[in-house]
């Protein structure tokens, strides 16, 4: 019976490994009056970017963004273009070794700032 559950027990881990879940899930809410356009989220290291034409106000859109590729420490970039066409960056969080310590961020675009939520930090290894 223990070597049926320690079978077990690998069996579980083996398909984790298979999962590729290297990245972070990425939120973008527009809490604003106005539209925003050209939404861009990255890493620093800039190897995969997330791409949004558009966020209406008061809508909320969620996309995964991969870190695969990643293998630096790093930070998040959110890029938009805000109602008066000023060009928006708003560099936040960490990453380490090319994986990220949170399992998503949320960028909450309200009128005269852009406020910044994180899950908690899984230091599974």
């Amino acid at each position: 019976m223990k070597k049926l559950f320690i079978l077990f027990i690998l069996l579980i881990q083996s398909c984790s490994l298979l999962q590729d879940n290297n990245g972070i899930e990425v939120t973008i809410k527009n809490n604003s009056k106005h539209p925003i356009t050209d939404i861009q989220c990255y890493t620093s290291e800039k190897l995969e970017t997330l791409q949004i034409p558009n966020i209406e106000a008061n809508k909320t859109v969620s996309k995964f963004l991969s870190m695969k590729k990643n293998k630096q420490d790093g930070n998040y970039i959110l890029e938009y273009v805000d109602a008066n066409k000023k060009k928006r960056i708003k560099k936040e969080g960490y990453y380490t070794n090319g994986s990220s310590l949170n399992k998503w961020i949320t960028f909450s675009i309200e009128k005269d700032t852009i406020l910044v939520t994180y899950s908690k930090p899984s230091l599974i290894y």
